[in-house]
């Protein structure tokens, strides 16, 4: 499911420009980290970068921050912005259980969460990304009206997120179970992934959500 291990691949993203570097020292500064009032959009476990580079092209009015903690994934995605640099993307190699020590309470406004490692079995599930300990993370860092948008093509990995969010007391805008079907397709955009699932004919799930005020 992962990229195997790409030689040197540490050594080139601690030099790459579009890393950010000691990052956790702008939790609650990133308005003067990047010197205007943009909101911040998060990818978290971006993959390559094909759908950050592509909304990032659609909305430069906003700064795209692609969370990755797998060296040898990330570095593909810094080989794309090598050949396309975008001036609204940045990444960070890290996992995401510490998000809360890089942002502060209101500096995110949007997280996107795309084919996530589904962690199958049982006792793995608080690390799955919608799990209610990682909604009360994004919970810390979301503006007031922030949501969480999450795409997947596991049914069950779905199943269990709608039952999070219920249990965690947070509001669904909307979710379906086959997104190229549904009237929510417009102005979508696919990640590798959701391009190869659609091809082969499997359905889409997709959800937004948002915190109960």
């Amino acid at each position: 499911m992962r990229l195997r291990n790409v030689k040197g691949s540490r050594e080139q993203i601690a030099e790459n420009e579009y890393v950010l570097k000691n990052a956790e020292n702008n939790k609650g500064k990133w308005k003067e980290f990047f010197q205007d009032d943009k909101p911040i959009h998060l990818e978290i476990g971006m993959g390559k970068g094909r759908f950050l580079m592509e909304m990032a092209k659609l909305h430069p009015d906003i700064h795209y921050i692609g969370i990755e903690k797998y060296s040898s994934v990330l570095v593909r995605a810094l080989e794309k912005m090598e050949e396309e640099p975008l001036p609204n993307i940045h990444f960070l190699r890290m996992d995401a259980e510490y998000i809360t020590q890089y942002f502060d309470k209101g500096e995110v406004a949007e997280i996107y969460l795309n084919f996530s490692d589904p962690w199958p079995k049982d006792r793995h599930a608080k690390r799955r990304l919608t799990s209610r300990q990682f909604l009360a993370r994004y919970d810390e860092i979301l503006a007031d009206d922030g949501k969480v948008i999450f795409k997947t093509d596991n049914r069950g990995l779905f199943d269990f997120s709608l039952e999070e969010v219920k249990e965690a007391g947070w509001i669904l805008d909307y979710a379906t179970f086959d997104l190229h079907h549904s009237e929510y397709l417009d102005g979508n955009v696919m990640t590798e992934y959701e391009e190869k699932f659609v091809n082969l004919g499997n359905p889409i799930c997709k959800m937004v959500i948002h915190r109960a005020k």
